[in-house]
């Protein structure tokens, strides 16, 4: 896939400035691409779009940050929480598998970015957002980080999952997959601020022309944080703060 640069990315969010979402567009569904509980972070069932933007097919896009029992993202806090950064090794998510969410065609892959350090400090968070601008000038995957991109169909829709661990990647190009297989490992690739996977689908193959569509995840559990109650859900969106874990197959 072309990596695209500063000239390209600017073309991107002119043209994102466009467009004009169809909710009302039936949801493509996927699986979780992971075991275990994981947080919800910008969802599409809490704003759209659900990142406050349409660049690079990100309209219905949703963030998971895997967490223990507890809702913690990681096992520790100490002065680095505070007032630096942390390793990425430290959080939960870091490493986790990430799975097929749906059956489909490995169309592109991308590797080769750096883990960042985590940013749980307003310290370090604040600044690091503040240079956002300047990330995007170093070319998409500076943004994405590293990625994989399923088709799921003969023409699309497209899966991608986004912010993989630098050298997990397990598929490439051309592979066939179902749903459920390992693709790669959790990371904090790109624009991201702690380990976690970011998942869209697509009307394109291409991050730099794609525009976002509506997706729904099936059968899980979910815990909502904010009545303390839980569900089981056939197919669904879960909002910014729930927490949600695959059902096993009966």
């Amino acid at each position: 896939m072309h990596d695209g640069g500063e000239d390209d990315l600017r073309a991107a969010v002119r043209a994102a400035g466009d467009y004009v979402p169809d909710p009302g567009r039936a949801p493509v569904p996927l699986a979780l691409p992971f075991q275990g509980t994981w947080i919800v972070q910008n969802s599409p069932a809490t704003r759209v779009p659900s990142h406050g933007t349409h660049v690079l097919g990100e309209t219905y896009a949703i963030d998971f940050v895997a967490v223990d029992r507890r809702g913690r993202t990681a096992p520790v806090r100490d002065w680095r929480t505070v007032a630096g950064t942390e390793p990425p090794e430290r959080f939960f998510a870091f490493d986790r598998p990430i799975l097929a969410p749906a059956s489909g065609r490995v169309v592109a892959v991308h590797d080769g970015e750096p883990d960042h350090p985590a940013r749980r400090s307003p310290l370090t968070l604040v600044p690091y957002m503040l240079t956002q601008a300047g990330r995007l000038r170093q070319g998409l995957g500076a943004v994405a980080g590293n990625y994989v991109i399923l088709s799921l169909g003969a023409s699309g829709p497209y899966a991608g999952l986004v912010h993989l661990r630098r050298g997990s990647l397990l598929v490439r190009p051309g592979d066939e997959v179902t749903a459920g297989r390992p693709l790669a490992r959790c990371g904090n690739s790109g624009n991201s601020t702690q380990p976690h996977v970011h998942v869209q689908v697509m009307d394109s193959s291409e991050l730099l022309r794609a525009r976002g569509l509506p997706m729904a995840f099936s059968h899980y559990r979910l815990f909502r944080r904010r009545d303390g109650q839980s569900e089981d859900v056939a197919l669904g969106m879960p909002r910014d703060g729930d927490i949600v874990e695959p059902l096993r197959a009966e």
